[in-house]
Formats: C-alpha cells, sequence, structure tokens
C-alpha cells in the first residue's frame, strides 16, 4: 500500500526511537474511507492444559493466562489466520483492526501477537503450536457479550498477504470468544480501513521516480537479494547511539582495549543509530531491516552462517523468524560460511540447515527444491557438497538447489558444475574488475545454470589494510550495467551489512538513504525496465580526506590500493536524475562550477578540495534540487578514512 518505498522508509526514521516501525499515514485525503473485511481463513484455540488436545471443531476461542482457572500451567491461546488480497498500492491513512466477538462479559485484557511458523486449524495443538512473538502489536479491555472489540494491528498489515496472530491473556478469567465454526458470521475478522490515493506520491517522494508495487517487482523472475552479515546488526547492546558497541568499541582506535588501535578502530561507518527499547530489542532491529529491504524493492537477503551454535546462529535464526512476521514473501537464501563453519561436519551442517528450512520465508524454488548458495563454495570439494546434498535428501526429505557463490569461479565452475542448479562468485568493488562481466554470466548460461550477479558500492578494509577504487557511484553502476546487459538471472547485492569491509548498502551514518536510493532506480531497470524520471533529484559522493592524506593518529597499519584496481582518485561526484535538462552549479571547498547537465541520469567529477560540497539543479532560473554534504572534506584527517560519503537532494 503507499507509495510503499517513501511511506516505509518515513516510518523507519521516525519511530527508529521506538524500536519498531509501522507505516506512517500520508495526509488525508477527500476521498471518502473504503472499508474491506475479511474472515478468519482459520482460527483455533490450544491448551496448556491438554497439550495433545486438537479443538478444530470448537464453537469459540478459549483466551486466559498462565494461572487460568486456578492450574499452574493452564495457558489458552487463540491463533487467527487472515488472507487479505485486493488492497491498492497507493492506499493511504490505512487502518487496521482485529475484530472479535465475546461470548462472555469480562474485564479482562487480550493482546494480538504475531505468528511466525507454519500451523493448521486442524492439526494444530499446544504442543505443535508456531512461535508467537514476545512483543504485542495491538490489545483491549473489557469485553461484553455479544459486543465486538477491535484490537488494532495497523502496524503488523502492510498490504496484501497471509497475516497470523495469536491471542494472549494475562489474567486468570477466561476471555471466551466466538469462532468462524459458530453460527452467524461472529467469527474474528480483520477490518482494513483506508482512503485510495491521490496521485501525489509520484514527485514528492524521497526518489526520482514512481516507485513499482512490492508485487510488481517480487512478479519479475529476476531476484535480488542483499547479503546479510550476522557480526554487525542494528545493535549489539541496546544501549544509544552516542555510547554503544560501534561507538565505544568499534569506532574509536582504542575500543576492544586497543585490539584495533594499528589500523585506527575496526570501523569507518555503522547502521544509522536509535535509542534503546524494550522487549525483544534483537527481534525488532531484524524486523526494522526486513522492512527496510523490502522497501528497497529487495527480494530478500542471503544470509551468511558463520555457526551453528554461537550468537551469529542465534542472529540468523532471529533474521528468519522476523522475515516470517514482516512478511513471508520476502525470502532468506541459506548461505553457509565455509571459513566460519570449517569445522563443522556434514550431517550437523545438514541438521542444521533442515532446522531452518522449515520456515516459510527460507527461499525454494517452485518445485520446493531449498536453493543453498554456500559463501567460497570452494572451501569443500565438489563431492563433499554432493555428499552433503544427499544426506539433505536421505535424511530430512529435502532436495537442494546448490548455488555455489566462489571467490574463484573459473578455477571451481566445472568441478561443480553436475551439482549446481546455478554459479555466483564474491565480484570485485572497482570499476575495472567490473568491466566484461557478460563473460561470467555467458559462461554460467552456456552451462544451463541460472548465474547470481554481484552488485556492489565500494569496498575499504581497515583490519586487513587494502581498499579498492569505487570512484565515487561508478563501480554501483558499472556493476549493474554488467547485470542488466548480462541478463543475470539473480543479482546478490554485496553487502547490505558488511561494516568491516564497508561495502554495505545498508541506511547508515556515513551515507543515509542514499546508496539504497541510487539502487532503487537500477533494479527496476533490471527487473521492470528502467522508469521514467519525475523527480529531479541530485546525489553527491565524496570522501573526507585525499587518498594519500596521513592519519594524526598514529596509526602502524594503513590501507593500499588492491592490486589489479582502478587508479585511485581524489573526487567529489554529481550524480543527476532529471526531467529535463538543467543547470548545475557545483561548490567545493569554496570554488564554484557550472555544468549543464541533460535529462535522464548522468554523473560528473569534481577535483575534491578541503571544505564543504554542494551542488544545486537549477532551471528557467527556479532551483529544483539542492544537495549539501554533511560531511566536511579536511586534509588531515585524524584516522585513515576512505569511505565514500553520500548525500541526496531529497532526504
Amino acid at each position: 500500500m503507499v507509495n510503499r518505498y517513501r511511506t516505509l522508509l518515513t516510518a523507519v526514521v521516525t519511530l527508529a526511537t521506538l524500536g519498531t516501525v509501522a507505516v506512517t499515514p500520508s495526509q488525508a485525503s477527500a476521498v471518502a474511507p473504503v472499508s474491506v473485511t475479511f474472515a478468519a481463513a482459520e482460527d483455533v484455540f490450544i491448551s496448556q492444559a491438554e497439550p495433545a488436545k486438537s479443538f478444530a471443531t470448537a464453537t469459540w476461542l478459549s483466551v486466559c493466562g498462565s494461572a487460568c482457572s486456578g492450574a499452574t500451567a493452564g495457558q489458552r491461546i487463540a491463533l487467527v489466520r487472515f488472507k487479505v488480497a485486493g488492497i491498492p498500492e497507493d492506499a493511504e491513512d490505512v487502518k487496521v483492526t482485529l475484530d472479535v466477538v465475546s461470548a462472555r462479559t469480562t474485564d479482562t485484557t487480550i493482546s494480538a501477537r504475531q505468528v511466525s511458523g507454519t500451523w493448521s486449524e486442524a492439526a494444530t495443538t499446544w504442543n505443535t503450536r508456531p512461535t508467537v512473538d514476545e512483543t504485542a502489536v495491538g490489545s483491549h479491555t473489557g469485553f461484553t457479550a455479544g459486543a465486538t472489540a477491535k484490537l488494532d494491528v495497523s502496524s503488523a498489515v502492510e498490504g496484501d498477504g497471509t497475516y497470523a496472530f495469536a491471542l494472549t491473556g494475562t489474567a486468570a478469567t477466561t476471555t471466551v470468544l466466538m469462532s468462524s465454526r459458530e453460527t452467524g458470521n461472529r467469527g474474528p475478522k480483520l477490518t482494513v480501513t483506508y482512503t485510495e490515493g491521490t496521485g501525489s506520491e509520484q514527485t514528492d517522494g524521497p526518489l526520482p521516480f514512481t516507485p513499482a508495487g512490492t508485487a510488481a517487482l517480487r512478479a519479475s523472475g529476476k531476484k535480488v537479494f542483499a547479503h546479510y552479515f550476522t557480526p554487525y546488526p542494528l545493535s549489539l547492546d541496546n544501549q544509544a547511539p552516542a555510547s554503544d558497541y560501534y561507538a565505544r568499541n568499534y569506532l574509536k582506535p582504542e575500543g576492544e582495549s586497543g585490539k584495533h588501535a594499528a589500523y585506527g578502530g575496526l570501523l569507518r561507518d555503522r547502521p544509522l543509530g536509535r535509542d534503546p527499547i524494550t522487549g525483544d530489542y534483537a527481534l525488532a532491529d531484524f524486523k526494522t531491516e526486513v522492512k527496510q529491504a523490502i522497501a528497497a524493492g529487495l527480494d530478500g537477503f542471503t544470509v551468511d552462517i558463520l555457526s551453528v551454535t554461537s550468537a551469529h546462529w542465534t542472529r540468523v535464526q532471529n533474521l528468519i523468524k522476523a522475515a516470517e512476521a514482516v512478511d513471508p514473501g520476502f525470502k532468506i537464501v541459506l548461505m553457509p560460511d565455509t571459513n566460519g563453519l570449517a569445522s563443522v561436519d556434514s550431517a550437523t551442517l545438514a541438521t542444521a540447515m533442515a532446522k531452518l528450512a522449515a520456515s516459510k520465508s527460507v527461499y525454494r524454488l517452485a518445485h520446493n527444491r531449498l536453493v543453498v548458495a554456500p559463501f567460497k563454495a570452494e572451501g569443500r570439494t565438489a563431492a563433499w557438497w554432493s555428499d552433503w546434498m544427499k544426506t539433505m535428501e536421505t535424511e530430512h526429505g529435502i532436495k537442494v538447489a546448490l548455488v555455489p557463490c566462489f571467490l574463484d569461479f573459473n578455477r571451481y565452475r566445472d568441478a561443480f558444475a553436475s551439482i549446481s542448479y546455478g554459479f555466483s562468485n564474491w565480484g570485485n568493488r572497482n570499476p575495472a574488475g567490473n568491466a566484461g562481466l557478460g563473460t561470467n554470466i555467458d559462461r554460467a548460461h552456456s552451462m544451463d545454470k541460472i548465474w547470481m550477479q554481484p552488485v556492489s558500492v565500494q569496498d575499504e578494509r581497515p583490519n586487513q589494510g587494502i581498499f579498492d577504487e569505487a570512484g565515487n557511484t561508478e563501480n554501483l553502476r558499472a556493476s549493474w550495467k554488467g547485470a542488466i546487459d548480462g541478463k543475470a538471472d539473480w543479482v546478490q547485492l554485496t553487502t547490505w551489512n558488511d561494516y568491516s569491509e564497508n561495502t554495505q548498502f545498508a541506511p547508515s551514518r556515513n551515507a543515509g538513504w542514499t546508496y539504497l536510493d541510487i539502487n532503487a532506480y537500477y533494479l527496476t531497470c533490471y527487473k521492470l525496465g528502467c522508469p521514467k524520471i519525475t523527480n529531479d533529484t541530485a546525489y553527491l559522493t565524496h570522501r573526507i580526506q585525499p587518498v594519500a592524506a596521513q592519519p594524526t593518529y598514529a596509526q602502524t597499519k594503513l590501507m593500499k590500493l588492491r592490486s589489479g584496481s582502478t587508479a585511485a582518485r581524489d573526487t567529489v561526484e554529481v550524480l543527476t536524475m532529471l526531467t529535463a535538462a538543467g543547470k548545475v552549479s557545483v561548490t567545493i571547498g569554496g570554488t564554484t562550477q557550472t555544468y549543464d547537465a541533460p535529462a535522464g541520469v548522468s554523473a560528473k567529477t569534481f577535483p575534491l578540495k578541503a571544505g564543504t560540497a554542494s551542488a544545486t539543479v537549477s532551471r528557467s532560473s527556479t532551483t529544483v534540487a539542492k544537495v549539501v554534504s554533511p560531511y566536511a572534506i579536511i586534509a588531515t584527517p585524524y584516522v585513515q578514512d576512505l569511505h565514500y560519503r553520500a548525500a541526496s537532494s531529497e532526504r
């Protein structure tokens, strides 16, 4: 519903301090509201006191706390599922209520919580119950026999799709509700009220074009995933951003007892900060990231699986749980990392992957084959992977579609050909390395394999002492051009959030939403054809220091240009996406230059100078776009920092 991109991203920014992301309604229009009601597709209750009993034929739903009727373990929970369809993509002022009719008068409170995992009305008992979120999305207190109570669940419903809720209570008194099997059509219902969009979203959003809806993007056979790296979630300790773990230990040279001092600190960028939140903050943060990715048009995450026992394993499971809760249509591709899993045997890995594969959010092909895309697949032999796939099928009943992600595709492709559904590689992070990408795609297609093309922004690694020259946004544009021109089947954005390699697309301190915004244009080109530019937009990218500048901090390890990379450069780039030709005025370090930019997409670079950078686009003496970089350029940095900053005229 929406313009989805605009409202979802606005919600992420304005509600970050609450730790949840809800769709922020647009301004009310003069159009009369529309209400659509959906009856429950399935509903049932389960009882802790009778854990193996099915209540699938009951004409009521029973909700009660753990001390229900004086029992020490007597909790009762109602489960309800709805299928929502027909809500317009441009719907505004959206409100969603879960409506239940009470069979008794009580002063109890019930809460609605999102449900993840599979369940069915006929087969579900307490023993087989699905996972219920700890955080409530709506609640209601006080029930009158025969009356309808409404629980506001707007934050959990984002347009067409299937939504499941658990109704829970804390009181020892039972709340009894009508089920869908009760005569009189008084079972649970979901009511969606909205006004039809006015069309203003075509020019007032943050993007230079009118975004396609989620359904249209997902209908494309071409898929775009982003590589999720579990060491860097939104928050590591639920503290305020000025003093959280990122600030204390990763961004400062003396962090983690000085272990990163040699290279001036582990990181140069971090996720956008937020204030502490209550409840399960880790799960809430994963939901936020899933919503960010959906809003950016992504089909899912390829999740790097570094462990099957540690905190990283817990984060993988929580990411999948978050995807289930937010939108099961957002898919998680399993990517076991042979570096992190070097000591894990085949049977253990199979058991772990089978556990994850039980989720409806984990990506499977149309014929139910589980997609597994191991990172550095050559870390195990093709024979090892073949045996592992047999174990998956014989021991767990799962057929695997293997899409190995190689560090050296051409060396290992032939050995893996007979066991692979497709191929990918980790790729390069500089324009020179991303020239001629069609060769690998053509090779994969000639072997009757699909190809997942890496698309990247940049790569700077302080702890490894190496960097690639991305050339502002040139590398991003070059890698997308390779994917589009070469007709890659899938794309993997490398990465969503690997801040230690500075390859992230995710909203961050150093770039805000800019790289995702630029990416949204090329993603749309890839899936649906390039959209018409409807909103004049300008982007600025630059480093905050010259490449050769020496830091004042006593770093003993400095980043050096990777062999084979594009030559290092000190430039400010203006990337414009314009509805018509315009005059661009660029000011860098107090010096102003002008040029004529054509309609459509164009980029121009200027020498980096100490000071501030800005660009203004005008047409007929009227300013149509202006961007001022919030990042000062300095001649002498505190620590070496080669990460490209980015800013947009529309945020």
